[in-house]
C-alpha cells in the first residue's frame, strides 16, 4: 500500500495526521534512494569583510573571491548570494537574533521575535527523530540563540561540545531514564494545570491581552507536546559511534577549536538520524583576541570587526574571517565523506552559513554574505542581485522549506521562493 503526499485517518468529524509509518510508504520529506532531508543553518554574527567575500560577476563563471577561493574544491556545491537581506531588520548586533525568524526591528522597544525556521520545520517533522532540532551555540556570553518558538521564546544554546555528545550517545541508567520519565511527566501535568487555568482567565480580559495569552498558550502547547515526544523516546536506546566525548577547550582564545567541534557534533547528530535540524550561533561579538594557526592577532574579534578601514586591523579581520572559511570547507569535506542510501550526508543536507551583518564595521544589516550548500539544490553559481535595493533572503527559506516537503509558499516576509536557485 503507497500513502498520498497528504495522509489522514478520518472518523465522526475527527481528522487525524498520520506520521511517516515505513511499511505504508514514504515520508514526504525522505526523497527517492531513502534518505531523509536535514538542514544546518550556521550564523557568524560578526559578519565577513564584504570585499573579500563577494564576486564581481554574477552566473556560474564567475571569478572567486578571495573568501571563496579557499572553498575552490566545493564550488559546484555551494550557490553564493550577494544583494540579499531581511526586509525591515535593523539595528546591527541585535539582528542575529532574527537571521532565521526575518522578525522586523528587533532593536525597538517591543520588540517579539516570531518563529524560526527550523522550529517550523520541526512541527511538522520534528517528532521522527529523537531530538526535534539541537540548538548550539559558539563562545555565547549572554545568551543569543538562532532558534526560537511559536511563541517568540529563545530556545537557549547548548555551548559545550562534551554535553552535546552525551546528550546524543550516552545512554542513563535504568534508574535515571525513570527520573527523567517522571520529571517529564511532572512537567506535563504542571503544563495541563497553567494551560486549564490561562484559558479561565483569557474569558475575563480585553482582546490585546487575549492576544498575548493566545501567544502564551501557544508556547504551553508546544512545550506540552515537546514533554510527549521526549518521554516517548527515552526507553528507546541511543546510537552507538566510534569516537569518544571531546574535550571542551579550556582557553577563550581556542574560538576556532570550539568551532570545528561543534561542526563535528552537527555532523554527528545529522549522522545518525539524532536530528534533521540543527542551528548553530558563532557569537564573536564578547570575543578576546582568538587564535589563527599562523597569524597573530593582537585585537579582539569584536574591536577588529570594526576596522574602520586600518590596515592593520583588516588584515588581522581577513585572517579571522579566512579560517571561518576553511573550517566551513572542512565541514563540506566531512559530510561529503559520509555515504548514505542515494549519496552522502552533503547531498541530504542543506547547509546555510550567513551572517545578519553586511557590514559589521558600519552595522549594516543589508548585502548580507550568504552561502548555501548541498540538499540537493544545483549549486556552483552567484545569485547576484540589488546591492541597493535587496532581494528578500525569506525566499530561500521558503525553497528550504519546500525541499524539506513542507507545502508552503511563505515564511515570515517571503515573497515566493528563491528566483534562481533550482533544485536538482
Amino acid at each position: 500500500m503507497t500513502l498520498s503526499r497528504r495522509n489522514f485517518l478520518s472518523a465522526a468529524g475527527v481528522t487525524l495526521a498520520l506520521p511517516f509509518l515505513p511499511s505504508l510508504g514514504r515520508a514526504a520529506d525522505v526523497p527517492k534512494g531513502g534518505s531523509p532531508r536535514r538542514m544546518l543553518a550556521i550564523c557568524n554574527n560578526l559578519g565577513l569583510v564584504p570585499w573579500k567575500f563577494f564576486p564581481e560577476q554574477g552566473g556560474r563563471d564567475y571569478k572567486a573571491s578571495p573568501y571563496l577561493e579557499l572553498l575552490a574544491e566545493h564550488r559546484r556545491d555551494f550557490t553564493v548570494f550577494s544583494g540579499v537581506s531581511h526586509p525591515y531588520v535593523d539595528g546591527g548586533h541585535p539582528a542575529d537574533i532574527c537571521f532565521l525568524t526575518a522578525a522586523p526591528h528587533p532593536s525597538s522597544g517591543g520588540f517579539r521575535n516570531t518563529i524560526s525556521l527550523d522550529q517550523h520545520i520541526a512541527q511538522h517533522i520534528g517528532h521522527q527523530t529523537r531530538f526535534p532540532t539541537l540548538t548550539l551555540g559558539v563562545n555565547i556570553s549572554g545568551q543569543r540563540s538562532l532558534s526560537w518558538t511559536a511563541a517568540g521564546v529563545m530556545i537557549p544554546c547548548e555551548t559545550q561540545a562534551s554535553a552535546v555528545f552525551r546528550k546524543l550517545f550516552i545512554q542513563g541508567t535504568p534508574a535515571e531514564i525513570a527520573a527523567q520519565k517522571r520529571r517529564l511527566a511532572l512537567g506535563r501535568s504542571v503544563m495541563d494545570a497553567v494551560g486549564d487555568q490561562l484559558s479561565a482567565v483569557k474569558a475575563t480580559v480585553n482582546a490585546h491581552d487575549r492576544d498575548r495569552l493566545d501567544q502564551y498558550l501557544t508556547g504551553v502547547r508546544d512545550l506540552e507536546g515537546r514533554l510527549e515526544t521526549s518521554s516517548a523516546w527515552e526507553d528507546r536506546p541511543k546510537p552507538k559511534i566510534d569516537a569518544k566525548e571531546p574535550t571542551d577547550p579550556k582557553d577563550s582564545k581556542e574560538y576556532f577549536a570550539r568551532t570545528r567541534l561543534m561542526y563535528d557534533m552537527a555532523r554527528l547528530a545529522l549522522q545518525t538520524d539524532s536530528t534533521r535540524l540543527i542551528t548553530l550561533m558563532l557569537d564573536s561579538v564578547n570575543s578576546p583576541a582568538v587564535e589563527v594557526a599562523g597569524a597573530e592577532i593582537k585585537d579582539g574579534y569584536h574591536s577588529l570587526s570594526h576596522h574602520g578601514k586600518t590596515p592593520a586591523k583588516i588584515s588581522q579581520l581577513e585572517a579571522i574571517d579566512s579560517e571561518h572559511m576553511k573550517a566551513l570547507g572542512e565541514l563540506y569535506s566531512e559530510l561529503k565523506a559520509v555515504q548514505e542510501p542515494g549519496g552522502t550526508l552533503f547531498d541530504h543536507t542543506m547547509v546555510l552559513y550567513g551572517t545578519n551583518m553586511g557590514d559589521a564595521n558600519t552595522h549594516v544589516t543589508t548585502n548580507l554574505p550568504v552561502l548555501f550548500a548541498g540538499g540537493g539544490f544545483k549549486h556552483g553559481q552567484h545569485l547576484a542581485f540589488d546591492r541597493q535595493h535587496n532581494y528578500p533572503l525569506p525566499n530561500l527559506f521558503v525553497s528550504m522549506l519546500q525541499r524539506m516537503g513542507l507545502e508552503t509558499d511563505k515564511f515570515a516576509s517571503s515573497t515566493g521562493t528563491m528566483t534562481g536557485l533550482e533544485m536538482a
